[in-house]
Order: structure tokens, then sequence, then C-alpha cells
């Protein structure tokens, strides 16, 4: 969301796709439909075919989406950031972002702010 708002966090986003990274099916429908919403249809398609090419794009399974609701239920974050929390928390990794609300989340994941230097 980063890239596509021309936030801070634009930059290091784009520089770490690939190398591994994991993106649930739900945050790439969160990219998708603002991209339908500022550029249309085509251009959607266009540039989440690409993230899905640079990227693992994980369909969430019961455990993923029952993890992602424990998340939600804990309050403070929306349900499509929950699945980004739960899935850093599934596959152990670093949870990169550049949102507020997911970093100052009292949860066991390591975060990496994307808009610090």
């Amino acid at each position: 969301m980063a890239v596509l708002r021309g936030e801070p966090a634009a930059e290091r986003a784009r520089a770490l796709m690939g190398a591994g990274m994991v993106m649930s099916s739900i945050n790439l429908g969160e990219v998708y439909y603002a991209l339908v919403r500022s550029h249309g249809p085509a251009v959607a398609e266009d540039r989440t075919a690409a993230v899905r090419r640079a990227i693992q794009v994980e369909t969430p399974d019961w455990p993923l989406v029952a993890a992602a609701a424990r998340v939600k239920a804990a309050g403070g974050i929306s349900y499509a950031d929950a699945f980004c929390v739960a899935s850093a928390e599934r596959h152990q990794g670093p949870l990169y972002t550049g949102d507020p609300e997911i970093l100052a989340l009292e949860i066991p994941v390591r975060r990496i702010d994307l808009r610090a230097p």
C-alpha cells in the first residue's frame, strides 16, 4: 500500500520485493481494490500480477484465518492488517510495514518500520 500511495515507506518496500517475501491474498486483495478505485481494473490486474510474480502470495487456510481473527479480536487493527500479523507469525519472519497501527501492537512478531531510514 505504501508503494501505491507514494508514502515514505515506498522505496524500502520496493527494494524488499522478492527475497522470500510472503503476502496473504487478503492483503493483495486490498492492494487490488485500491488500484481499481484509483487507476481502473486494467492497471490493477497488471500491478497485482507483478506482485504475484515477485513474492509468494499465500491463500489463507483455516489456521491462518483463525490466527488473524485472534489478532483482530485483541483490537487495534483492521481484519486485513491482522492477516499481515498472522502471516508473519506463521512464517516466523519479520513483518515489514509502515503502518503505525501495526507498529504499535504488543505482539511477538518482529516488526521493521519501512518509514525508518
